[in-house]
């Protein structure tokens, strides 16, 4: 099944957003008071008040409880706002001077006597401070179990050094990258081709190969790449496609993957130009449904991406390693045989086969620590990697080849595999 090649098409910007004006409001003089309009300025939020508006606090007429406001006294009192407010601030200014010359006896039986009966009672019996402040026990100060942090090993610290970076997460990444190892266990995949009666391990084989070329051209992230192909197998896993459907199927996961992990994604339109207006805008749009709801809205699945960057830091890897483990785990991505494997275990098994390699060592306990996984549990995919690797290539499928054979990537593509003995003799470590 040929899927057609396009550029990625013209994007237009949109307009500037126009600046809000705020309307101004003039202000009426009303004696020494300023009266301010009732009705708020154009686009202005709506007024809310905690107990009372202290722009409005001398209009306020405050009725206590039992006390009956008499009829005729309000708008006398409304009137007479002004003097009101006069009168309270002498009354402030003289009890200011009073506290400042009187006594500290003198202030101490001046507040009691302000007080209510309740609070003035609570004054004479209270005990001292000291005895009030119940001595705290250990037990009670005692985390409980299940929410005690867990304490890393100074020598397999690898996230003290961002202690500064807050995008980097130091406090919680271990803690971040254990839950997606739980998570994994919920997204385990069973080789689905016996449930597609249209489509063959070939087909998907051709579909990856295009959607890395679509990722080279819209320019997304790998992280976007590797959630689509994801989506897309979780998708076949449960729904029957037929093969005429199966690039709406891959375009409509990478349009979706692409609103999850991209800060500007591609349009609808972008992916019907690439599918060469094979598929309408409709069709799109409820595949898009279609994949969501067969997959319950619950698309943040763990991938292998996200794992082998966590576990290549763990041993100071530099670009070109890493690069190397990164195309081994691309090219992963097209076997069927390899579905089935979590994500985090796969990304093990690609590093530890750039490690060796590039004869930086084998599998480290900091690399046992932080992934989980010895030496021998990566074995069985270390050597399903290999025999893939060691196939002679498909010129169908060229994409991923030519990609990490560029320049950028160091041309790690070109770059001989490791013999098979020093492979062996590593994983029995």
């Amino acid at each position: 099944m040929p899927f057609p090649k396009g550029k990625k098409p013209t994007v237009t910007v949109g307009s500037k957003i126009p600046k809000l004006c705020a309307t101004k409001t003039e202000n009426q003089e009303e004696g020494p008071q300023v009266k301010r309009s009732s009705s708020p300025p154009h686009g202005a939020p709506k007024k809310r008040t905690a107990f009372i508006d202290i722009t409005n606090a001398h209009k306020v007429q405050i009725s206590l409880p039992g006390k009956k406001r008499e009829p005729g006294k309000s708008a006398g009192k409304k009137t007479s706002s002004t003097s009101v407010s006069l009168k309270k601030q002498a009354n402030l200014k003289k009890s200011s001077s009073v506290s400042s010359e009187g006594t500290t006896a003198e202030k101490e039986k001046t507040a009691v006597e302000e007080r209510p009966c309740e609070e003035a009672a609570q004054t004479d019996v209270a005990a001292p401070v000291e005895e009030l402040v119940a001595p705290t026990s250990t037990a009670a100060c005692e985390v409980p179990a299940h929410l005690q942090r867990q304490q890393i090993p100074e020598e397999f610290d690898i996230d003290s050094e961002n202690s500064e970076d807050s995008y980097m997460c130091p406090e919680y990444a271990k803690d971040i990258f254990d839950y997606l190892k739980e998570r994994e266990e919920k997204f385990v995949l069973c080789n689905y081709m016996p449930k597609q009666p249209s489509l063959n391990p070939e087909m998907r084989a051709i579909l990856i190969d295009w959607l890395v070329e679509v990722q080279e051209n819209f320019e997304l992230y790998h992280e976007t790449l590797y959630l689509a192909v994801k989506m897309t197998d979780h998708y076949l896993s449960q729904t029957p496609v037929h093969r005429e459907m199966l690039q709406l199927v891959g375009s409509t996961a990478m349009l979706i993957a692409s609103k999850f992990e991209e800060r500007s994604p591609p349009c609808v339109d972008d992916f019907l130009y690439i599918c060469d207006d094979a598929y309408k805008r409709e069709e799109l749009i409820s595949m898009e449904a279609s994949i969501l709801q067969t997959l319950s809205f619950d698309i943040n699945i763990p991938i292998p991406y996200r794992f082998l960057r966590r576990y290549a830091k763990c041993v100071s890897a530099g670009m070109d390693t890493l690069t190397l483990a990164r195309y081994y785990c691309e090219m992963s991505l097209m076997e069927m045989d390899l579905v089935q494997e979590r994500g985090s275990l796969l990304a093990s098994a690609c590093l530890l086969m750039a490690l060796v390699s590039k004869e930086l060592g084998g599998w480290s306990p900091i690399l046992q620590f932080h992934s989980g996984y010895q030496a021998s549990d990566l074995a069985p995919v270390v050597k399903r990697l290999y025999v893939m690797l060691l196939a002679p290539p498909d010129d169908k499928l060229r994409a991923i080849r030519n990609k990490y054979s560029h320049k950028v990537f160091f041309e790690v593509a070109s770059l001989p595999l490791v013999n098979i003995d020093i492979l062996e003799k590593v994983l029995l470590q």
